[in-house]
């Protein structure tokens, strides 16, 4: 009976887990992947970035506004990734520009390009798993 419990679970986890975690992964990291790493590298339009207001759920996320240095266009209400901490409603941080969706990335830098990242490759780990096991799954049933 455990070992058909601990199968079961085994499926679900490859049938459901897999898809969802490659999913999560593409949809949610790939598109800032690029603009994470070269927010890691300085490139991207220099600015500021002034904080509005602060969400918090399992981490706190500052929302406001950023001006690029040299004129152009004005981003409102995006979130800055690598913020200081200590950061208060009207402070400013210098940042960068580097076509997130979201937000812009604090000039001091940090570790979010490293999390994008790693949820990009889980992502595509996983879903390369889930092909793999529907080929598997479509040539045994093929078999019988």
């Amino acid at each position: 009976m455990a070992n058909g419990t601990a199968g079961w679970g085994m499926k679900f986890l490859l049938w459901v887990g897999l898809p969802f975690l490659a999913f999560l992964g593409l949809a949610l990291a790939v598109p800032d992947v690029a603009s994470a790493l070269r927010a890691k590298s300085g490139d991207g339009t220099a600015g500021t970035f002034t904080a509005r207001y602060e969400t918090c759920g399992r981490n706190c996320t500052w929302h406001g506004d950023f001006v690029p240095d040299g004129g152009g266009t004005p981003r409102n209400d995006v979130i800055v990734y690598d913020g200081p901490d200590g950061l208060t409603s009207g402070a400013t941080v210098a940042a960068r520009d580097t076509g997130a969706r979201r937000g812009v990335f604090a000039a001091q830098g940090g570790s979010t390009w490293l999390l994008f990242t790693g949820l990009a490759v889980a992502g595509a780990l996983a879903a390369i798993g889930w092909v793999v096991l529907l080929v598997h799954a479509i040539a045994n049933r093929r078999r019988t």
